[in-house]
């Protein structure tokens, strides 16, 4: 399909040659691929399946821990790993998608997503001691983790060089929120297979087989980082910043810095709640399947709320306005969540609690990131997002291990269904609000900014109207 666009280019091109102007000629020519739905579709699956291997112990921490042999800390460590090993990579994965491209940061992802699925299931399969298992499946995991940000900074780059202005906030919230989809699809899959123990293996096995299907995908059907002729005019210039002198400007600009803090503290409650929510629920006597229901309808709630969004962001412009006012409800629903988690027998209350959580919170993230290239133009956009990924992950680590950390021992919990350790989540959970409560207010108070990308892309466009009509003028004029 792309060789029929391109032809059809090339004609407008013959045709605008005769004419004098180049610049009627390149806006002409910026034009939009059908092949930019695969290119999405890649992204989307590569996401999907990533956060599923990321997420597939947690709904099941209690089996997982009794099947390897080892703590509940150590399983939670299975997700964590994630967060740990992307805060390094992460500079490494935007240099690679700002220079080499996006072809082949998604297909070096896709093999190590492929390898890492494969490598957990062998790993239970090895005879010999408990650690060994462990080690191999979390190996396993690692390989997987370093998959992640080679991932989850692609959007904003593939909104931007593939789509036009005015859907490039909903291609980046669809391929945002394949990541959370793939959360979803863990939540469910999970409890639904696992109904005890020694079913730990069949669940790897069922994870490890789609990243073989998707890496063959990507391998063979990504053929280009970019398309023949940019999208947008933003498109023409995207990188254009060398990767130190981005960093250098990241670090400089105030409002990214906000940002940075903010909302990366926002990624963070939102990992802590998808890594612990079944080890909290479990304590007042709610089930795994419940749990990863809570989980599904939070995540459900919020990719209904990202696409309201980001088709909203896109013919409003009104990147900062839906933000603060979103950060500010997804703190009260964190409160409200930290509330009813505590109390036993409120189904209800707790589904309708996280479903809000997930519509208020999760839908802001490919915003934010829009936002963060709109504050950062022209640094390069997997730069600037992917910086507050690295933020998000180095919270989500602090968090954890400071909810672990703060969590108690209980002698006695008549309903837990949390197997032999169950432990006390109160003071955690109210933590946790506090934390998601201060980013919010801090970002609504400290954060102003300009559209940078969005300024630039009128200039240019309003300097070549004006030469245009320029040219025209010359041409109109009787020679002498």
């Amino acid at each position: 399909m792309d060789e029929e666009d391109f032809s059809e280019n090339q004609e407008v091109s013959t045709t605008l040659v005769r004419k004098p102007n180049l610049e009627l000629r390149k806006l002409l020519l910026f034009k939009s691929y059908k092949s930019r739905w695969f290119v999405l579709l890649v992204l989307c699956l590569l996401n999907c399946s990533n956060a599923t291997i990321w997420i597939t112990f947690a709904p099941v921490a209690d089996q997982t821990a009794q099947y390897l042999r080892v703590s509940l800390d150590l399983v939670n460590y299975l997700s964590l790993v994630f967060m740990v090993v992307a805060i390094p990579l992460s500079f490494g994965a935007t240099w690679m998608l700002d220079t080499l491209g996006l072809r082949v940061t998604l297909i070096l992802g896709s093999w190590l997503n492929m390898v890492g699925a494969v490598v957990r299931y062998m790993g239970l399969l090895v005879q010999g001691t408990s650690e060994v298992r462990y080690g191999v499946v979390m190996l396993g995991q690692t390989l997987g983790a370093m998959a992640q940000p080679l991932m989850v900074f692609a959007p904003t780059k593939m909104a931007a060089l593939w789509f036009p202005d005015h859907q490039r906030a909903t291609a980046n919230m669809v391929a945002s929120m394949a990541n959370p989809l793939g959360i979803l699809l863990a939540n469910i899959i999970s409890p639904l297979v696992v109904r005890s123990s020694d079913q730990i293996p069949v669940l790897l096995l069922a994870y490890a087989i789609p990243p073989c299907i998707i890496c063959v995908l990507a391998t063979m059907g990504l053929r280009t980082s970019t398309p023949p002729t940019p999208p947008s005019a933003s498109a023409e210039s995207a990188g254009s910043e060398p990767f130190v002198q981005g960093i250098k400007l990241l670090l400089t600009n105030r409002a990214y810095l906000v940002l940075l803090l903010c909302f990366g503290s926002g990624i963070a409650v939102f990992t802590c709640f998808s890594t612990l929510l079944e080890q909290v629920l479990c304590v007042e006597g709610y089930t795994d399947d419940f749990a990863g229901l809570c989980g599904a309808v939070f995540i459900v709630c919020g990719v209904v709320g990202a696409g309201a969004l980001g088709l909203y962001v896109d013919k409003t412009r009104k990147f900062t306005e839906v933000t603060k006012v979103n950060m500010s409800l997804s703190a009260l629903a964190c409160v409200a969540f930290s509330v009813v988690s505590l109390m036993p027998q409120q189904k209800v209350a707790v589904a309708v609690v996280c479903g809000l959580f997930g519509f208020f919170g999760f839908s802001i993230y490919p915003v934010a990131m829009e936002l963060a290239v709109e504050t950062t133009y022209p640094v390069g956009e997997a730069t600037s997002s992917g910086l507050i990924f690295v933020s998000g992950q180095v919270l989500s680590v602090l968090y954890i291990l400071l909810l672990q950390a703060l969590t108690k021992r209980l002698t006695e919990s008549p309903l837990s269904t949390c197997g032999d350790t169950v432990l006390s989540w109160k003071v955690p959970m109210m933590v946790m609000a506090g934390l998601c409560t201060l980013s919010s207010c801090c970002f609504v108070l400290l954060f102003q900014t300009r559209y940078r990308r969005l300024e630039a892309e009128e200039e240019a466009k309003y300097e070549a109207e004006q030469r245009v009509a320029a040219s025209d003028g010359e041409c109109d004029a009787p020679s002498a």
